[in-house]
């Protein structure tokens, strides 16, 4: 019997669909991963669907593979939400404080939020989070918890993230059709961020890019809170297409050469050619110039993604704020050479993120790759009992039967109606 407070995190992308589930103890000690699952994505392009039933059968895969290591079947989950669609802004609530001679309380605060969410945003589009970044009382700034404090007005600067109703609901009906609720949709550099960025980081100026297969998302963050949120239309199998058409191989060949060449620059074993054949490659080739690979073909792709990274910057007025510099994490932050050509194009400090903070079957996932999944987990602990942004609900319990084992519908259907029971 697990004990403690089950969490579980759905990263859903473009590549990869990963699924941990965490268990944390009683006294809140420890944050054990105690199942662990990754599938290849299918129905999606650029992190957003395009075909329900393939994306609905990948994400019940990788699902039920995590629930059989766990011995735990999950009815809540923390879902990761990327794509193009993603927008942020910033916006300021005030509000008189209800009692003047008293104490700013929780009531306040929310009040305060509420009214900086009150944005116009087109029917098409919904908020995904309000995130307090500073608080003012009574015209006093920089105080980022005025609960207690004595005051008459009071004022929030938030960061807000929205994103595409029909993308968000999709991805929600994908995973309710399984029977699991969804706790939150989480974006994914702010899972990201949570899983490898320090406090320390996050207080001086820090911009993590994280590099997934169709889209790269980016979050700046300036005095220990988000500041700007985007994403680009480009990730890393822009990389894997242009070493296929360079190469004229099929990408699956593409890609073995990539994670190949990203192994051997870690293990440190670099030779002027590569020997395709040793690797398994289908196309009948011998041996390729290592400095055509890297410099001919997968430098101005890396070249060309932070170009965008330094636009996005300076669109967002933050560029020479940053003094921590970028943070890379994602698949793609594997690429050989990833961070010669980001130093080189951003001139900025750069370091590839490794999630930190959890504990228990993290062997496997302890590299950048997995950093949203990673940071889903203590997103969701950290978080918990807070109401941010929209919280989803759609039960669709009829479904279930088609798409996870019989065994699992049953128990799922047995826990539900125990819950109406006294």
């Amino acid at each position: 019997m697990v004990k403690g407070q089950i969490i579980t995190g759905i990263d859903i992308g473009t590549s990869k669909i990963t699924t941990i589930i965490a268990s944390q103890s009683k006294e809140k000690e420890t944050i054990n991963v105690i199942g662990v699952a990754n599938c290849l994505s299918k129905g999606m392009r650029r992190s957003q669907i395009v075909d329900i039933e393939e994306a609905v059968d990948a994400i019940a895969e990788s699902i039920e593979a995590a629930e059989r290591m766990a011995g735990y079947s999950i009815s809540h989950a923390f879902v990761s939400v990327g794509g193009v669609h993603i927008e942020s802004s910033n916006s300021k609530g005030v509000v008189a404080v209800a009692e003047p001679e008293g104490e700013i309380n929780l009531a306040d605060v929310n009040r305060v939020v509420e009214a900086a969410r009150a944005i116009s945003l087109p029917a098409s589009r919904e908020i995904l989070h309000v995130i307090p970044r500073d608080f003012s009382v009574d015209g006093q700034s920089g105080i980022k918890d005025p609960l207690g404090m004595s005051g008459v007005r009071l004022e929030v600067e938030t960061h807000i993230i929205t994103g595409s109703s029909t993308a968000t609901r999709n991805l929600i009906k994908c995973v309710e059709e399984l029977g699991i609720e969804v706790d939150s949709m989480v974006f994914s550099g702010l899972a990201a961020s949570e899983a490898v960025l320090t406090e320390t980081e996050k207080e001086l100026g820090v911009c993590l890019v994280d590099i997934g297969g169709g889209t790269t998302s980016i979050a700046v963050f300036i005095d220990g809170s988000l500041a700007y949120s985007s994403v680009l239309p480009i990730g890393a199998k822009n990389v894997t297409n242009d070493l296929a058409i360079g190469l004229r191989v099929s990408l699956n060949s593409a890609e073995k050469i990539k994670l190949i060449l990203a192994k051997e620059e870690k293990d440190d074993k670099k030779e002027e050619e590569l020997d395709l054949k040793k690797i398994g490659i289908e196309e009948d080739m011998d041996k390729v110039s290592r400095k055509t690979l890297t410099e001919g073909i997968i430098r101005p792709r890396l070249n060309e993604i932070f170009q965008m990274v330094g636009e996005e910057l300076k669109k967002s007025d933050y560029g020479g704020s940053t003094p921590a510099g970028i943070v890379l994490s994602g698949g793609g932050a594997q690429t050989i050479g990833i961070i010669s050509a980001c130093k080189r194009t951003l001139s900025l400090p750069v370091r590839i993120g490794v999630p930190q903070g959890l504990s228990g079957l993290i062997e496997e996932i302890n590299t950048p790759d997995f950093a949203s999944a990673y940071g889903l987990i203590l997103y969701g602990l950290r978080t918990a009992g807070k109401s941010e942004g929209k919280s989803f609900s759609f039960n669709k319990l009829g479904n279930i039967m088609g798409k996870i084992p019989v065994g699992g519908a049953v128990k799922k259907t047995i826990d539900f109606i125990k819950s109406f029971l006294p």
